[in-house]
């Protein structure tokens, strides 16, 4: 993976603005430690950071291609995972390549069909093409927003890159936060709404979206949506489809020219992945590593909980023997967890997901010590149905998001200084049109369309959400992240087959649980689901408890936080949330980690509110 950054003017020169592309780049270093790349125009900057995945020296950017007596530059973040099909299909019509990267193929499917090219990709992508003949900029994101991608129009300057820091060393961006950005942190933070990126003037590029810049203006498009599909099979056959395509999905990204491990929990999505990826390395006579996280202490103070019925280490030990992977168990120090909130909110831009966040950060700078890229089982929940929001009725029939419905608390929780009902309103209007944009079918009953519409808001907002957080926890350790189950041809498939297929003997999963019968190990196939693991020692929720009451002393977040709210619960000592205030993990030492995260951030990028 990579990091991109851009700005094009029309108005004036900006070529002698090199010190700011450059300082854009650098930002993104830990994307891309392997070397950097810079094209510079008069209207035009672009710079390129690179880890070196496939083909190193045919893979450099900016990469320059001309055809038809034009000039095309193109920096992208990301992997191709149909490129020989494309490759070929392109060389049919004449174009001829100089590498085996899959640069070059994706900048000459843009050569051949401009912004249609989209359309024919399935990989992980964010990447920008320049056309220096006609002025004209192309930017597109992935269809799940895997890899990510922010721009700003400000002044007839459009400026890009992969993460919020680095737009924010270009000297026309400032850290401002309108009451909007309030509402976002307070009412759906870890989650954003589509085109929010919190700050003022800053735009996230949703996912399977383009963008089209020239002298003209501006045009975005979607050019990828969910639509279902009559899908006339029978249970056997649905099943065959689905065993064939996850397996597809995950030989295809085996493609790299440096060592692929996997992460093992020894649930069923992470055990899938590693089974087929294991097989097929073996057939190259290669042995799989795989990596699992623990807490120091953590069997000692863990108790049963519908959210998290069993912990992980047993399963995966027991999963990696059965499969035949060279596991290593990656223990997280307590005391180093909370620190690592600060290195966590860095990574993100963000307050994230507090130690949830710095757990995944931690536990990827000891995989990168191992290997370069990674297979990760994200996204089979949200599609297969895993979550509780998907079969338990106090969830699914909720009329909010589900993985956050504690809307009278968050609200709570504001200062003064906003309207609670305007915040309520603004999370409200959000679900509203979220919901307006599903593709419903006349045919589908009752709970397949309330399901429909639980399987596009968690595509949209949850999964994003996991996934924004892989990619930053992951690449700040410059480790690639791969994720097969967010393959969208695997997404398009699963929304058109109805819920009790998915749900299959009345288990969640168990449509995937079923196709993969004796496939993988039994133990594992029929484990009850169990989320991301997180730390139950106590001294976790002492650290996070003493940051609190350090910032209730002596911060400016109560600009935007009601210091007496946040006291009551502080000085509460049986103070609990009856579900947790978001997803299925975030519970009350998340909580005060999210409030050290807020902290740190406003002050740390001196944020200012409008």
């Amino acid at each position: 993976m990579c990091g991109i950054s851009g700005w094009v003017c029309y108005w004036k020169d900006i070529s002698n603005c090199d010190d700011i592309i450059k300082n854009m780049a650098d930002a993104l270093l830990h994307r891309g430690p392997d070397e950097g790349g810079f094209y510079l125009s008069k209207n035009a900057l672009l710079g390129h950071r690179r880890l070196t995945i496939i083909d190193p020296e045919g893979g450099k950017q900016p990469m320059v291609k001309e055809y038809n007596n034009q000039k095309y530059i193109v920096v992208y973040n990301g992997e191709l995972y149909n490129t020989p099909e494309l490759k070929k299909e392109l060389q049919t019509q004449g174009y001829t390549f100089s590498s085996y990267s899959d640069t070059e193929v994706l900048l000459t499917s843009y050569i051949h069909w401009k912004e249609e090219c989209v359309k024919r990709l399935n990989g992980i992508f964010a990447f920008a093409v320049y056309n220096e003949t006609t002025k004209e900029l192309f930017l597109a994101r992935d269809h799940l927003g895997v890899k990510p991608l922010f721009f700003s129009l400000k002044n007839g300057n459009f400026i890009f890159a992969s993460e919020l820091k680095a737009l924010l060393k270009h000297p026309l961006i400032s850290p401002v936060v309108s009451k909007e950005g309030v509402y976002e942190l307070i009412g759906l933070c870890p989650a954003r709404s589509p085109f929010c990126a919190i700050f003022k003037d800053i735009i996230e590029l949703p996912p399977a979206y383009y963008v089209i810049y020239n002298s003209k203006g501006i045009t975005m498009e979607e050019y990828w949506k969910l639509k279902p599909q009559n899908l006339d099979k029978n249970i056997e056959e649905i099943k065959e489809m689905v065993k064939n395509l996850v397996i597809d999905a995950i030989k295809r990204q085996l493609v790299s020219d440096f060592e692929i491990c996997s992460f093992l929990s020894g649930g069923l999505d992470s055990t899938i992945i590693t089974t087929v990826a294991n097989r097929a390395l073996k057939n190259q006579g290669k042995t799989l590593k795989t990596f699992s996280i623990d807490y120091e202490e953590n069997k000692n103070y863990y108790t049963f909980n519908m959210f998290q019925p069993t912990l992980d280490t047993d399963f995966a030990k027991m999963a990696s023997q059965e499969i035949g992977t060279d596991h290593i168990i990656v223990e997280i120090d307590n005391d180093q967890l909370s620190e690592s909130l600060y290195q966590a909110t860095v990574a993100n831009d963000l307050p994230g997901m507090a130690d949830i966040d710095s757990s995944l950060l931690l536990f990827t700078k000891e995989v990168r010590k191992h290997a370069k890229v990674a297979l990760s089982g994200e996204c089979a929940d949200e599609i297969f149905g895993g979550y509780p929001w998907y079969w338990s009725s106090s969830y699914k029939d909720v009329k909010t998001f589900p993985w956050s419905p504690s809307l009278d608390f968050r609200s709570k929780l504001l200062s003064q200084k906003y309207s609670k009902d305007e915040l309520k309103e603004y999370v409200n209007s959000k679900y509203q049109q979220s919901v307006a944009k599903v593709i419903l079918p006349e045919s589908d009953s009752e709970q397949d369309l309330r399901h429909r519409i639980l399987y596009y808001l968690n595509v949209k907002w949850f999964m994003l959400t996991l996934l924004n957080r892989k990619d930053r926890m992951s690449m700040i350790n410059s480790l690639e992240v791969r994720v097969p189950f967010a393959d969208y041809r695997l997404v398009e498939l699963l929304y058109s087959i109805p819920w009790k297929v998915k749900h299959l003997g009345n288990t969640e999963k168990g449509l995937l649980r079923s196709a993969f019968e004796g496939l993988i190990p039994e133990i594992v196939r029929s484990r009850k689901k169990s989320p991301y693991p997180k730390t139950y020692n106590p001294r976790y929720l002492k650290n996070v408890r003493a940051k609190v009451e350090k910032i209730i002393n002596s911060s400016s977040i109560f600009e935007i936080i009601n210091k007496e709210q946040l006291k009551e619960i502080l000085d509460n000592p049986n103070f609990t949330f009856e579900k947790p205030w978001f997803g299925q993990l975030m519970t009350l030492p998340q909580f005060f980690g999210y409030i050290v995260q807020l902290d740190f951030w406003i002050k740390n990028y001196n944020v200012n509110f409008e």
